[in-house]
């Protein structure tokens, strides 16, 4: 299922089979760290909430912001819409930059009761292409929060970008430095099947690699990716390997 509202150039092709290559990447990764879990929240009310939640912060603060929205029980659409918005605030005040997200979290409501009378159901029955147009209308939505609430909470196959992503498909020669958020959505989207679990999945493995090897200073001692590295871009490798780390 493609969400895409215009039509993308096909990205061009690096050496060998770039259906193929990302497909090795995937296996290397899911191979060396196992499946990630990712988004255990109860509700896909839950999920989109800590889509927009977590930005500029790391999970566990958005957890403890959920907790607290929970304990209150008002995490529904119905109890958060009604709920002031100080006091929205006060309860996700552990996810950072929380008067921010409140009034997002709020906008978003707002929208959820115009468009779709604050049924979810109803939100995902729109086509992807027509409903990731209207999320970015949210002021506080961007591409990536967008992209995360349709693939977690929608079940739409559609991959994530974000920084980690960013920066290991530019080691990896497999983006330029200035590709939109589109082009990089594209090269996955345009070379591997369409399947929720499997984007799903992929952004979980690329964060991992992210945090833990793929840093903004390079650990590829152990990296599941080093060989993929190594083979299509031998000089960046040899250079990584030469740096010194702490871990």
């Amino acid at each position: 299922m493609l969400i895409r509202a215009r039509p993308r150039s096909r990205p061009k092709r690096i050496s060998g089979s770039l259906p193929a290559r990302l497909r090795a990447m995937y296996r290397a990764m899911l191979h060396a760290l196992g499946p990630q879990g990712w988004w255990p929240p109860r509700t896909r009310f839950e999920v989109i909430i800590g889509g927009i939640l977590t930005q500029n912060t790391a999970w566990t603060n958005v957890a403890r912001a959920i907790a607290n929205l929970r304990q209150a029980r008002v995490l529904t659409p119905e109890a958060l819409a009604a709920l002031p918005a100080p006091k929205l605030a006060r309860l996700i005040r552990p996810s950072g930059y929380y008067k921010t997200k409140a009034a997002r979290v709020k906008r978003f409501l707002r929208f959820l009761r115009a468009r779709y009378a604050l049924n979810l159901s109803r939100m995902f029955a729109r086509h992807p292409s027509t409903l990731r147009e209207e999320l970015l209308a949210v002021s506080g939505i961007g591409p990536e929060t967008a992209d995360s609430i349709l693939l977690y909470a929608g079940g739409v196959p559609v991959l994530v970008v974000d920084a980690y992503t960013r920066r290991i498909l530019g080691r990896h020669g497999l983006i330029r430095p200035d590709a939109t958020y589109d082009r990089v959505q594209a090269l996955f989207l345009e070379n591997l099947p369409p399947e929720t679990a499997l984007y799903n999945e992929y952004h979980a493995l690329l964060v991992a690699v992210g945090k833990d090897f793929c840093r903004p200073v390079p650990r590829c001692s152990g990296c599941p990716l080093r060989r993929d590295l190594e083979r299509h871009r031998p000089a960046t490798a040899r250079g990584f390997l030469r740096i010194k780390t702490r871990y």
